[in-house]
Formats: structure tokens, sequence, C-alpha cells
């Protein structure tokens, strides 16, 4: 009997929430929004499902396994190469009727039975056939997202028009004007009609998947990809499949969504004092206002600063701007040169 597997997407690196995101120890195994890590917290939003599969980087099972214990099935990749390979080898692992729930790993929801419902609309039309992308309502013109754009009403969703990539502000607000949802790259079809999809339009991805699988090791519970995973192109399930189906159908989602990805996003989600400060861990403020303060080690003290990102581990401080806490990025990329065990 057909079923509908959580597949959640684990590779990612989160360095823009440097310096508590590392890379052996990135942002989906924090805890950064609640008294659970943001894998924890995925996991729990479909805990009755059929057991979830986790698709991570290799050096990341061992933290991940310490998480989950036997509440998911972990599958290893040799190296990074974006969704669509690991969606490929989610599939090849399933039932062709099974329908895929493919998830990150790392993203916030507030509304838990909002999901859900929107989960059941989605792999009802997903057993139809559908390949299905749930387009999250915008609460703001957002550049750092992609958008959906959705024509024809069909089984409580609308047929996929085209997606737009991270756009400038003024044809963000545009979109939103034309009712276009953000793409925040939850997804769910059956296992053979991605397949079949990835056949007729990157069969390079299957091919490599196929031989990964051929060549993986079992270890226990884990099952570590073959070397051949690193001969699938780097490519998403969005550019590989979803922008050139003709299958594609958008389900809305209003369920307090947030992809959590920086300290200006978690300063967003947190709850903030008087002044408008979000404080975790040991910290003292005084006539500070509109900032992120977190210290997962030593005391910070703080006087007469505002809309200020200060956060403390301890072997590394970060302070920035709340304005410009999106580019740390470029900070984690020096750090490979001048203290890559910082990274």
């Amino acid at each position: 009997m057909p079923v509908t597997v959580p597949v959640i997407l684990s590779g990612g690196s989160g360095t823009r929430l440097w310096p508590v995101s590392r890379r052996l120890v990135p942002k989906q195994l924090q805890t950064l929004t609640g008294d659970k890590t943001m894998l924890q917290a995925t996991l729990g939003r479909v805990h009755d499902l059929t057991t979830p599969l986790i698709i991570a980087n290799v050096e990341h099972l061992p933290g991940i396994a310490q998480q989950v214990g036997k509440e998911a099935r972990l599958v290893g990749e040799p190296v990074a190469r974006n969704t669509a390979p690991a969606v490929a080898v989610a599939a090849l692992l399933q039932s062709p009727d099974d329908v895929l729930l493919i998830l990150p790993a790392d993203h916030y929801i507030a509304d838990v039975g909002a999901f859900r419902r929107a989960v059941d609309v989605a792999v009802e039309a997903a057993e139809g056939g559908h390949l299905v992308a749930f387009g999250i309502v915008p609460t703001k013109p957002e550049t750092g997202y992609g958008y959906i754009i959705g024509g024809e009403e069909a089984l409580g969703g609308r047929v996929i028009e085209r997606f737009v990539e991270k756009p400038d502000r003024a044809t963000a607000a545009s979109l939103i004007d034309q009712g276009a949802r953000w793409n925040g790259g939850i997804f769910a079809f059956q296992a053979g009609v991605v397949i079949e999809e990835m056949q007729s339009k990157v069969p390079e991805v299957v091919e490599a998947a196929r031989q990964a699988l051929e060549s993986a090791r079992k270890t226990g519970d884990v099952l570590e990809l073959g070397d051949s995973f690193a001969d699938a192109p780097a490519i998403s399930i969005d550019v590989a499949v979803m922008e050139k189906t003709s299958r594609g159908l958008m389900i809305s989602l209003d369920a307090g969504w947030s992809d959590a990805g920086s300290w200006a996003s978690l300063y967003e989600l947190g709850a903030r004092d008087a002044a408008g400060n979000v404080i975790a861990g040991d910290i003292i403020v005084e006539d500070v206002a509109g900032s992120y303060l977190r210290s997962e080690g030593p005391l910070v003290a703080a006087l007469g600063v505002e809309n200020l990102v200060i956060v403390a581990t301890p072997d590394a401080v970060l302070i920035a701007t709340r304005e410009r806490a999106d580019e740390v990025k470029a900070l984690v990329e020096k750090l490979s040169d001048r203290r890559p065990e910082a990274r």
C-alpha cells in the first residue's frame, strides 16, 4: 500500500548563522528557535507519518544519529550535490506509488496544524500525478527568496505557470500583488513520477543516484552512498524538474514559515523585551535597543548600542549591524584561508 514518506534534506551548512552554525555542527543541528534543534522540530511536524528518510552529508551523520535515534532512516552523501540528486536517491529507495514529502531540515513553521492541512491537500494532488510545490504566503517583498506564480485553480491549488528567482524589491512587490508565493523548497510527488520527470530532463542525475545506491555501504540503520554520487551535477530539484514540468501544482501555505537562515530572521522570530531586544544566554544590557544578543559561553555585556547582532561562542564572537547581518557568509569565506578550524 502506498505511503507518504517525509524526506528531510539536511545537507546545508548554514554559514549565515556563524559562529553558532559550523561546518561539522551546522544550523539544522542547533537549538535556535525553541527547545529542540531545527532537525528535531522538522521531525516533530511529521512524526505520525511513515518513518522519515534523512539525507545528509556523511560528516553530519554521527550528530544526526545522536539527535534522532531510531526515529529515521539515514542516508549519507559523500559530497554535496544540491537537492535533485538527493531527491533521486530518495525516489529510488521507495516504491513508485509512494508520495515523497520533501522538507528542508532547517526551517521554522509556527502553525503546525496549517502545515499539516496543506500537506493533506498536497498528498492528494501528488497521488493524482502532480508535482506539488508549497507556495509560502509572503509577508513582505523579500529579495532573498524565489517566487512561484500560479495560474488556473486545480485540486485545491493552482497550476504552476513559472518560477522567478530572487527578484529586486520592486519586482517582488509586483509579484506579490499578482498573487505569487515564496518558494520555500517544500515539495510533494510520487517517487515514480519524479523519477520519470528526471529521467527525461536530467537523466545523468538519475544514473549517478542509481550507481551510488548500487555501491552504497549499509552500517546498521545508516546507508552511505557510493563515490559515484559525485558524478551527479550539483542542481536543485527546482531547476532540474519543477521549472520545466507540465505537471506542476502550487499549494498555498500560510503557517508562519521562515527559513530562519540569518541572525536578522532569528531576531524577527524571537521574543523581544520592552526595548526591542532578543536576548539568549548570559547577557547583561544597559541602554540597548533593537538588538539580537546571544551567548553560548562567555558573559556578554552591551552598553549604549542599538540595532546590532552580537553572538558569542567559546571560541568566536560576531558583531554586526542587523541591517548587514545577512552578509556573514562573506566573513566565513575569509576563514577558509585565515582560520579554517573556526568555520
